[in-house]
Parts: structure tokens; sequence; C-alpha cells
């Protein structure tokens, strides 16, 4: 079995890799060679993906998206860039605000600290200035001066994977897959050198996506008792996701979650893990997509690392 589902992930790579070469102007170019595990789609899905509420991918916070922080805060999902085989992609997590959810959100891409440090955002702080959801699109007002072309050291692929940030980011607190119109008054209608006249629509996450995030245990999580509970959501080869849990660079524990499906977009996964037999101390969880090739083919997998401490 597993002879005929490598066979179909070989075609499915090829697939891939003729899909990403017809991606649309607001899309990021993805010239990289396909990770092992990677799975194909013909089109992007309609609905959001990996987004506060979908079965399975809850916020940490518990709930859908619009849980309740700190001083009577919400958790929103928010879009950062991390490395990947296929160089940078996008990563969510959550962060928790207080006032505006989509102008406090937009705010955190601009200019937010991410609370993994193997995030970052491409965003150089722009100065977003409003966020409205009307007439069917998300309208993003930004300052008329700065930033019609990209930046030093901002490359095209990184200004397009920026536009994506926001647009991922918005929709996912939105919880709608609505377009994201950018404007800016008394300027030309140019964001990072890309024309800002037509809206923004959400690139193929499988494209634009890390294949594997992890969304418990969060970056810098307690954990006390003896079960971990860890989840996420990846594109996996058969829908496996090979975990570990490091101490240090040592592998204490490892297994592998089974997502709820492995082509076409992002599936949940989850794993409740006996951490019984681990002393308390600092740990790192660490979420792989499955290399059938055993290494041989393809880029690489894909991973998510969260560190925690177990008490």
């Amino acid at each position: 079995m597993r002879t005929a589902s490598l066979a179909l992930y070989a075609a499915l790579t090829v697939g891939l890799a003729s899909g990403l070469s017809a991606c649309s102007e607001d899309e990021p170019p993805t010239d990289d060679p396909a990770p092992a595990g990677a799975t194909a789609t013909e089109t992007p899905t309609d609905e959001p993906t990996q987004e506060p509420g979908e079965e399975g991918s809850e916020s940490p916070a518990g709930g859908d998206g619009e849980a309740s922080g700190e001083a009577g805060g919400s958790a929103v999902p928010v879009y950062y860039v991390g490395d990947t085989p296929q160089g940078p992609r996008l990563f969510r997590e959550f962060q928790q605000v207080s006032g505006d959810r989509l102008l406090e959100a937009a705010g955190l891409v601009d200019g937010g600290t991410p609370l993994d440090p193997d995030y970052r955002t491409e965003w150089p702080g722009v100065g977003i200035e409003s966020v409205q959801a009307t007439d069917g699109v998300l309208l993003v007002t930004i300052p008329g001066d700065g930033f019609t072309d990209r930046p030093d050291g901002m490359s095209r692929r990184s200004a397009r994977l920026a536009v994506q940030q926001l647009v991922y980011t918005l929709q996912g607190v939105q919880q709608e897959r609505v377009p994201v119109q950018v404007q800016r008054t008394g300027s030309d209608p140019v964001l990072f050198g890309i024309s800002t006249e037509a809206p923004f629509t959400a690139a193929d996450p499988i494209a634009v996506s890390g294949l594997v995030n992890v969304t418990t245990p969060e970056q810098g999580a307690t954990v006390e008792g003896d079960t971990l509970e860890a989840s996420g959501v990846a594109s996996s080869f058969e829908a496996t996701v090979p975990w570990e849990i490091l101490r240090g660079d040592e592998v204490v524990l490892d297994g592998f979650a089974t997502a709820s499906g492995w082509m076409g977009k992002l599936y949940p996964w989850q794993a409740s893990i006996d951490v019984s037999t681990l002393e308390p101390g600092d740990y790192t969880f660490v979420a792989r997509t499955d290399d059938p090739s055993g290494g041989t083919e393809g880029a690489g997998p894909h991973e998510d690392t969260k560190d925690f401490t177990l008490r």
C-alpha cells in the first residue's frame, strides 16, 4: 500500500510544480523543488485554511478564535514568515489583542514581534491606519508616503509574501475569504512595488504556507501533569505527522500523529503524548511532514518547533 502511495506522491509532486508555475500576480513565486511529502491541489480552497474555528484547529485559548484572553482581550490568528526547504512561507500563531481585532492584528503583521523566535514579519513598519469590513472587502488604509517601492533588502518574492501575510491574517480574524483592498491617499496605488488597484486574494495555502504548523503547545508554554496535548495542521504524506520531543539536542520521545487528510490542503492533526517519564525542565516539541523517500528525493520535510517547560 505504501509503495502505491509513494507512486501517487511522485505524481502529485509533478502536479504541484506545474500548479506553482501558474501562480497569480499576488502570489509569491515558489520555484523551489517540491519537499518530501508535498501534496498538490489544482484550485485554491474556497474556505479559510489554517484559521481559528476549523475543526481540530482551534485557538490555544480554546474555542473559535474569539476566546477571551487576559484583561478582557481575545486571541487572533497572526501569520508570520518562517523558513522551510522551499524558502520562506507563512506560519500562524495566536496573539492577544484588547481593542479593534482587525486593526490590532494588522498592526502585529506590520510591526509586531512573533512569540516564536523562528518567525519574522516581512513588513518594514508601514503604519497601517485603519481596517474596515465594508462592501464585500476588507479595506486597509495606509499612509500616503513611503514604501511604494520595496525597501532595501526586500525581494519581489518577499514583497508578495508580505501581502499574503496581511491577507491571511485579516481573513483569519474576519473568518471570511473576502478580498483585501489596500488604499493610500494622495499617492500612487502601489505597495512594495506591487499594484494595489485591485483587491488582493488569498493564495493557495499549499503554495504559500508551511506544510506543518504547530498550534499547541504554544511557544513558551508551561505544561503540567503527565500529558502533553499537541495539535496543529499539516499536509503530509499519507496524513502522517512525525513528532519528537527534544531536551537540548537529545531526542527523548518520538512518535507520530495522524492528520484528518493529506491531499490538497492543510488538515488538522492532534496527539496526546505521555510525558510522565520525563523530568521537569525545558524541552522542544518538533512536528514534521513525513519523508517517504528517506531523504533521497525532494527538498526535505517541513517542520515547526515550539519550546515548552514541563513541571
